[in-house]
């Protein structure tokens, strides 16, 4: 009979923890939660302090029983979930569960699933921490207060299904809010002027300016590039100032939740709820043939840089093996804390730097592989020195016209010979060295290219820049930001379209309405304040019903309002304008979860539906007479075909365009570039400068 008793989360943890352990502990997994708030009512008891009702999770009464028999024969139970504040809410429910003191020393918390980490652990279990369960408590009654008090509402007033939730509303202001600056976005007009000069045989890019003694000079129109032009004389240039120095880059810190998220999306193209599934499964374990189970990275919720001083020492011992004492970080700068950060974790580290990712390759899949590679590189980098790059700039005369060039160089490569972080925008990261040029010398011109150009609105949200502006302004925190993500998208208030999120109208008029009648569930700010007022339940300096209670006060008084004065907006199904091809009723627009589609108006009888089809305004390039439609294929891709199909059978994966080319007439198409668009002709060389 084992004479302790573990509980975790996972089977996958339980098993490789209690190899760990030994012969007198028993590891059982609760599956996480076992208790919640009732599905079916509010749950929580406003006039009793929002005292809330939990209820035992449908389905979990047989892991319950089964807990309750081991525990009957433990000597003492240790509870081991996850080390956050959901970790310690489950380790409280189990304690309630199965009679457990939460006063005792039961609570045992580790960052890593390794041998020496999970035995240091049991050499100091806790009581459970009242002030973490209370936090994720008051998050849990804010949520449901909001969810449950808004959402019928909705339904009565709009349609059957939608729902309202604190954090996931404010990530659909967020999308709506950049939406609406895209179609207000006015494009302005402005030029640049490219020299292609050359000293000898060496060739090199300059730009326009600006005119002698003056400050840069922006060019807004054809008339002021003509000027400039009529300024410059012949074809020599005189270098009148040569600036060089040297520019140290340091390396980025180790991942945090959030910054995996967004590098795994720029690196690995990974949503954000399949980066945190793998890094699940690496944090819980995986097996390495002859050496068993073992976890590969540290806990994978985390908001804090910081960085075990053994970890330090052993990456350092790596680095100077394999890379040599150049390479070794000279002093270990103390990471900035950001202002929200919880700093109850290390960053998101691999447990043993000696663990490569080749040497574990052949036990794991291809995205575990790439996904392990990405933390051990980073965290790697992370603790070496600093790049050291030369950078040159030169002012070159012409007459009264100046141009400058710019150029980088690699001296020394530091962290950069491992790793350097993506960036959501199109930066040229490769060396672009000058000629050797000093004040005086001469050079010459090869072609002088004007260049027109307009101004881009903001870029729409992918799902990387959404999560960096919620932990940007406080909004979530590292367990929240992958559920908000796909809540939004399962309510269908907003889609993908080639990885970014476009509001559906579905979205608009929920978000109408609740920001009409409940503006402090849509402020930024209000909610930022709830993040940070749930920090300080945490830290123990506000009690979780005086949060709730604030909030609360002013809440009820906006629901009354809206009870009385919120209409009814009815979401008529609209004619299509064609009849059904299986009972010649007419076909209707109606609204979806994703948005509108076609339906036969003889519903139930006929459940005939359609894609709506979209138009890009496009004469077929090949028959001439059909009009170019966008269509999906079956894993949802977004392709281009003419509605002429299958008499004209032309496909494209990439955007036909109203206009020709301007060289040969020919097609012109959006070529999707890996960050970017970038117009090009289907029939020769022609190609525009590539548009984030």
């Amino acid at each position: 009979m084992s004479e302790f008793l573990v509980i975790v989360e996972s089977p996958a943890k339980a098993k490789t923890i209690e190899r760990y352990l030994g012969k007198k502990y028993k590891v059982k997994a609760s599956m996480g939660h076992v208790r919640d708030l009732p599905r079916s009512q509010m749950g929580v008891y406003k006039e009793s302090n929002f005292e809330p009702k939990y209820i035992t999770i449908r389905g979990k009464g047989p892991v319950l029983k089964e807990l309750k028999a081991a525990a009957k024969k433990a000597k003492k139970i240790y509870l081991a979930a996850d080390p956050d504040r959901e970790g310690e809410a489950i380790a409280w429910h189990l304690a309630h569960s199965l009679n457990v003191d939460i006063t005792s020393d039961c609570r045992v918390v580790f960052n890593e699933i390794t041998k020496d980490a999970i035995k240091e652990s049991f050499k100091h279990p806790r009581p459970i921490n009242m002030d973490l369960v209370d936090a994720q408590q008051a998050r849990r009654i804010l949520d449901r207060l909001v969810g449950y008090n808004i959402s019928p509402l909705l339904w009565k007033k709009v349609k059957k299904g939608l729902s309202a939730g604190r954090v996931q509303s404010v990530a659909v202001r967020l999308i709506i809010d950049r939406e609406n600056e895209i179609k207000a976005f006015i494009p302005e007009e402005y030029w640049t002027i490219e020299g292609e000069l050359f000293k000898g045989k060496d060739h090199f890019s300059s730009l326009f300016y600006s005119l002698l003694g003056d400050k840069k000079t922006e060019l807004k129109s054809q008339d002021d590039v003509d000027a400039i032009l009529k300024e410059m004389k012949g074809d020599k240039f005189k270098v009148v100032s040569v600036s060089k120095k040297e520019r140290k880059r340091n390396p980025s810190p180790a991942f945090i939740t959030s910054s995996l998220q967004q590098e795994a999306a720029r690196k690995l193209n990974f949503r954000a709820r399949k980066t945190m599934m793998l890094a699940q499964q690496l944090y819980e374990g995986i097996e390495l043939g002859s050496s068993g189970t073992v976890g590969l990275i540290t806990y994978m919720r985390t908001d804090s840089t910081r960085i075990s001083e053994v970890a330090q020492a052993e990456a350092a011992e790596y680095i100077r093996k394999e890379f040599g004492e150049t390479y070794l970080k000279e002093e270990q700068r103390k990471e900035k804390k950001q202002s929200n950060a919880q700093d109850a974790h290390e960053g998101i580290r691999p447990t043993s730097t000696l663990r490569e990712p080749n040497s574990v390759k052949q036990y794991l899949s291809r995205d575990q592989f790439r996904l392990y590679k990405l933390i051990w590189e980073r965290f790697l980098a992370s603790q070496m020195s600093q790049a050291i790059m030369d950078t040159m700039s030169v002012d070159l005369q012409n007459g009264n016209v100046l141009f400058r060039a710019t150029g980088s160089k690699i001296k020394f490569p530091g962290f950069m010979k491992l790793y350097v972080e993506g960036t959501d925008d199109q930066v040229d990261e490769g060396d672009k060295m000058l000629p050797d040029l000093c004040e005086g010398d001469e050079v010459f011109k090869k072609d002088i290219t004007p260049k027109q150009h307009f101004t881009q609105p903001p870029p729409r949200y992918t799902e990387a820049r959404l999560v960096r502006t919620m932990e940007e302004i406080g909004i979530g925190r590292p367990s929240t930001y992958a559920p908000t993500l796909d809540t939004i998208q399962k309510r269908g208030y907003v889609s993908l379209d080639n990885k970014r999120f476009i509001p559906t109208e579905l979205g608009e008029i929920v978000h109408e309405l609740i920001f009409e009648f409940f503006p402090d569930i849509l402020d930024v700010k209000f909610t930022a304040k709830m993040e940070k007022d749930l920090d300080n339940v945490e830290d123990g300096n506000v009690r979780w019903v005086e949060v709730i209670d604030e909030f609360y006060r002013d809440f009820e008084k906006d629901l009354e309002n809206a009870e009385k004065e919120m209409q009814s907006v009815e979401i008529k199904d609209e004619p299509a304008g064609e009849d059904c091809e299986l009972c010649s009723n007419p076909m209707v627009f109606k609204m979806g979860r994703y948005g509108k589609f076609m339906a036969c108006s003889n519903f139930p009888d006929c459940r005939n539906t359609k894609a709506i089809v979209k138009e890009i305004g496009v004469t077929c390039p090949k028959c001439k007479e059909g009009n170019i439609i966008e269509r999906k294929s079956k894993k949802k891709r977004i392709f281009y075909g003419c509605d002429q199909f299958p008499a004209c059978e032309f496909i494209s994966w990439d955007k036909p365009l109203p206009r020709s080319c301007p060289k040969c007439e020919g097609p012109l198409v959006e070529k999707k570039l890996k960050k970017g668009v970038q117009v090009q002709c289907t029939e020769c060389d022609y190609k525009e400068e590539p548009q984030n």
